[in-house]
């Protein structure tokens, strides 16, 4: 018997012993999603106008107690588009963690500006504050802008990633953002539903971005959504993700560069019905990390709860090895037994297509690289 079989049977327990394929996490349409879907078709509104872009936005309002809600295409749209409101240019630096999916990267790159990853704590696997701190302490007021001294940049934005669904300690990093009048970007596209202190994640900031992608807690296929409580921001967030066309009944003028980044309204419908359910999904989901939990608190790998001061969905539950190889060893006979488990990302500072990346010594980071592992988490019912 493999030492590792116990945790492929305690993950069969919970998610059917009898599949021959358990997925690291799958989608659950359980509610009014074929209805909204069939309603959208036959209104013929199925591109970027229509009810439930309008109704997909309210409900987040509704839901994170945000002012603003924008739906754009997908998360990675939103985020490059957060970006750009908050002011990031070509040169400028945006600071960033190593421990993220890259798209949190590609965001970056596509604005022109130079990312800097700084370290995160083993505790929210996000970005941590002293870290971040400390690359503050090389940046001076010039001006009125704050520039990082070693290379002359201007810091525009920072942009902390709450991974897995686990909070970063937020209010600390936004400390350090007013303290320098640097934008503050969430990317909260993992914790949908995650509270830090009892507030939504993706709402501490200038601007929040939440993912709709496949592989989330919920989906509408793609789909992301920006949220902000600056009414101005808000405003250049809607007017650039539709091209920047200045409204006029028939002719086509636009004022700026834009983007085609608006959310399609037969994504948004999918996105309502999903939503009605997302309270359910989060309690089942939390359920699931309570059974992991205590199965591993008899056996030598490290099941991450959430942090402190937090509330999280368990997007994608995760445990940490002691050894590198029993990691390896691990993703190996799990996944040649019909249990899907990942490692987590590359660090994003080994991503050779990404021009003059900037890091701190990244300690924390490359340890959760090589010894963290997600196993299955999708929603049981």
């Amino acid at each position: 018997m493999n030492s590792f079989d116990p945790i492929i049977d305690e993950i069969k327990s919970l998610y059917g012993a009898n599949r021959e394929f358990i997925p690291l996490h799958e989608p659950m349409f359980i509610g009014n999603e074929k209805k909204y879907l069939n309603d959208c078709i036959d209104s013929t509104f199925v591109s970027s106008v229509g009810e439930y872009v309008n109704r997909f936005e309210q409900m987040m309002v509704d839901y994170t107690g945000a002012k603003h809600a924008i739906a754009v295409v997908n998360g990675t749209a939103g985020l490059h588009l957060a970006l750009v409101i908050a002011g990031v240019k070509p040169k400028d630096i945006v600071v960033s963690q190593a421990v993220s999916f890259v798209a949190t990267a590609n965001a970056i790159a596509y604005t022109g500006a130079t990312p800097y990853f700084v370290d995160s704590d083993l505790d929210t696997l996000g970005m941590s504050p002293d870290a971040l701190q400390r690359f503050f302490d090389q940046v001076k007021m010039i001006d009125g802008e704050a520039v990082y001294t070693p290379t002359g940049q201007r810091v525009a934005a920072v942009v902390p990633m709450h991974t897995f669904g686990f909070p970063v300690k937020i209010d600390e990093i936004k400390s350090i953002c007013d303290a320098y009048g640097v934008a503050l970007v969430e990317d909260a596209a993992e914790s949908l539903g995650s509270t830090y202190k009892g507030k939504h994640t993706g709402t501490f900031g200038d601007v929040g971005v939440y993912s709709f992608n496949g592989n989330k807690t919920i989906t509408c296929g793609g789909g992301g959504i920006l949220v902000t409580n600056d009414d101005n921001l808000a405003k250049q967030a809607k007017h650039l993700s539709t091209q920047a066309k200045i409204p006029h009944p028939w002719e086509y003028q636009h004022d700026s560069l834009g983007y085609n980044y608006r959310c399609p309204n037969i994504n948004a419908a999918l996105a309502c019905a999903q939503l009605e359910n997302l309270d359910r999904f989060i309690t089942n989901k939390r359920e699931t990390a309570a059974q992991y939990q205590k199965f591993f608190e008899n056996r030598e790998e490290q099941f991450i709860s959430e942090p402190k001061d937090s509330r999280s969905n368990y997007w994608l539950n995760a445990i940490i090895f002691s050894k590198a190889e029993d990691r390896d060893a691990f993703l190996k006979h799990t996944n040649s037994n019909g249990v899907m488990t990942r490692p987590i990302w590359s660090l994003l500072n080994k991503q050779n297509y990404l021009p003059n990346v900037l890091h701190d010594a990244l300690q924390n980071s490359i340890f959760i690289e090589q010894h963290l592992v997600n196993i299955p988490s999708s929603v049981r019912l």
